[in-house]
């Protein structure tokens, strides 16, 4: 069978109207009537129906039951609307069949199940094609038991559903056109698109993008107007900011490094006279009284303050921060500086100003309001309380915390800014004060033989021990990153101790500590001011006032440590 054949008869299956009891009635009513049989499905044939050469079928005009066309099943292929009729009667008038024939001529002829299936080539006889009725023919009704009746018209379309389906398409839009037009649609194809890299306001985009409520002129005028006055304020605020963006652009960087946590940081509180030179405003105190000295200090709170002797003291433990951040950016190990004062809250303005004015990396205060600070020092964690009063030194001293009275330098000199050098006394500020309670009570002689005897007895620590053991601790984290030769920080122990016969104690005692001294100094009771000049240390501990006053001679800032036998004979 040709292709042609199985397109038509693929074409045309859905045209058969009889059920397959039908059919094999009709074998066996006729069984000697020949037609072409196309088997699908097994032992199923099914016949093929009459058409024209361009593959319409060609309905007969009768049926079994009635000669009447109306009666007739139509087929699902056959024309739907009378467009598609009136389109199709030329050409089924010029190929159909004589009409000549003989009604006995046509009783002969098998119905359209059973007629031979004719090559496209051959002109198909059959009677001329008369024209519907002018309502559309009704479907059959499938039979619900048939399989095959529920395959081919399960998924069919009534007849005139095209034809609904396409008036209401017309309605629609006629109903669409005829709407509000306050909701009309914008399509998303007509949204323009921004570029990526092109910044505009939000006016400035919402301009571009229409609105689902078309207003009338008047108010669609006034809604420009405020649009374009809205636009004209923000395109003044983005000026305004751009501005200033350009100003503090040119400003360099002030980001402030976060304070470390107080249980890793190694914590020094100095007072607010130690730290700035407040000599005038002390004066003011002890002879005007309180309320003078808080009226002088709220009308000069915009007066800086000039540096005072532990100065340059802070200034040197802030670099060491900052080169320990350098090589350890999230490191906790590092100096906290708190200021600690018994001033007024009031002055605390001043003290801020004239920190920020010096930038000092300083964040945590405590005013204390005339009450003494000492009982805040252990809270604060302290490590070292730097301070000008000695009563409050000699207190602190007392309570456990090592401690100091700071004093300046009677000239100027030369200090290291890379560098935080650090001199200690040995007996009552890194060691206890038993060996000098020996040299004391008994002599020299009598302390010389106590320092061989016991030499391999380390000596007991002194107040100052802790704060040399957290300097060791941080140079051992530059020496972890090969920079013992640029290490920021180097300590020195300065002492009048003869090196041959008590300096073996001091060393070895020392080692069994596991600190490392820089450099070890013995005077032998030599005057210790011209050695302090050339190391030009940033703070000197000594526990005598004798060896303070000679450094302060030559300019050399000096911590007394109010500790030990000699305090007594002080």
């Amino acid at each position: 069978m040709s292709q042609t054949s199985l397109k038509q008869k693929k074409k045309n299956e859905p045209g058969m109207r009889y059920s397959k009891e039908s059919l094999d009635a009709e074998k066996r009513k006729d069984p000697d009537k020949t037609g072409a049989r196309l088997s699908t499905q097994g032992s199923q044939e099914i016949p093929v129906p009459n058409t024209d050469s361009r593959g319409y079928i060609v309905r007969n005009q009768w049926s079994r039951t009635s000669r009447s066309p109306s009666t007739g099943a139509p087929s699902v292929d056959e024309p739907r609307s009378r467009n598609s009729i009136a389109k199709q009667a030329p050409t089924s008038t010029a190929t159909s069949r004589t009409s000549s024939a003989s009604p006995s001529q046509h009783e002969a002829s098998p119905p359209p199940q059973t007629s031979e299936k004719l090559s496209i080539s051959q002109t198909p006889q059959t009677r001329p094609i008369t024209q519907l009725d002018s309502q559309p023919p009704t479907p059959p009704e499938p039979e619900p038991n048939s399989r095959r009746t529920s395959k081919m018209y399960g998924g069919s379309e009534p007849w005139n559903l095209r034809e609904t389906r396409d008036t209401k398409e017309v309605q629609l839009r006629d109903y669409a056109h005829s709407c509000d037009s306050r909701e009309l649609i914008i399509p998303k194809s007509q949204y323009p698109r921004t570029p990526p890299t092109e910044w505009k306001s939000y006016v400035q985009r919402r301009l571009q993008y229409g609105t689902s409520v078309d207003m009338d002129q008047e108010c669609l005028s006034e809604a420009q107007q405020r649009q374009r006055q809205q636009m004209e304020e923000d395109e003044v605020d983005e000026a305004y900011w751009t501005s200033v963006s350009m100003l503090y652009e040119k400003i360099p960087s002030c980001a402030r490094p976060r304070p470390p946590k107080p249980k890793h940081a190694i914590t020094i509180a100095v007072s607010s006279r130690a730290l700035f030179n407040m000599v005038d405003d002390r004066r003011i105190y002890e002879e005007e009284g309180l309320e003078k000295y808080m009226e002088y200090q709220l009308t000069n709170e915009n007066v800086i303050l000039t540096p005072g002797p532990a100065f340059r003291f802070v200034k040197a433990l802030q670099h060491v921060n900052s080169r320990l951040r350098d090589l350890y950016p999230e490191e906790q190990d590092l100096f906290d500086i708190v200021l600690m004062t018994n001033n007024h809250a009031q002055v605390g303005v001043r003290l801020i100003n004239s920190v920020n004015h010096y930038g000092l990396l300083i964040d945590r205060f405590c005013l204390t309001g005339g009450k003494s600070p000492i009982g805040y020092l252990k809270a604060y964690l302290t490590n070292l309380y730097l301070s000008a009063d000695s009563e409050k030194v000699q207190e602190a001293i007392k309570e456990g915390i090592a401690s100091a009275t700071m004093f300046a330098g009677a000239k100027d000199m030369a200090y290291c800014d890379t560098q935080l050098r650090v001199a200690f006394d040995g007996d009552a500020v890194l060691f206890s004060d038993e060996s000098e309670h020996i040299a004391k009570e008994h002599g020299l002689d009598k302390f010389f033989q106590h320092e061989t005897l016991f030499e391999n007895k380390p000596l007991a620590q002194g107040p100052l021990k802790g704060f040399l053991e957290d300097l060791g601790k941080l140079q051992k984290k530059f020496y972890a990153k090969d920079e013992r030769l640029l290490c920021p920080i180097r300590t020195y122990l300065v002492t009048a101790r003869s090196a041959a016969s008590s300096g073996a104690r001091v060393l070895k005692t020392l080692r069994r500590w596991g600190l490392e001294i820089d450099e070890a100094l013995f005077l032998a009771g030599a005057p210790k001011g011209p050695i302090l000049v050339k190391i030009r240390p940033h703070i000197f501990f000594d526990d005598q006032m004798f060896h303070i006053e000679s450094a302060q001679k030559f300019g050399t800032i000096t911590a007394h440590v109010p500790y030990g036998i000699a305090q007594k004979r002080n």
